[in-house]
């Protein structure tokens, strides 16, 4: 598969790994979840796991994930 339209990529069977922030707890926990895009070499969907945010989901290559996670960390003053 190509990396050219990530987008034009099914994503049913991902199987996603969920990143909560500690908010509320429940249905009111904000998290993240990513997964690999079945089918495609180094591909990611990004999505949120509330109801109302089903459907928006943000799809990256895996340099773009990769760059983004350490922008952010960078930006944020973050280490591991």
């Amino acid at each position: 598969m190509s990396l050219n339209n990530l987008y034009a990529v099914p994503v049913d069977g991902a199987q996603f790994t969920t990143y909560c922030g500690g908010n509320l707890g429940g249905d009111n926990e904000t998290c993240a979840e990513v997964a690999p895009i079945p089918g495609v070499a180094d591909a990611f969907v990004v999505r949120d796991n509330k109801v109302d945010s089903v459907g928006h989901e943000l799809r990256l290559t895996g340099v773009e994930l990769d760059n983004l996670a350490l922008g952010w960390a960078k930006d944020r003053g973050l280490t591991a």
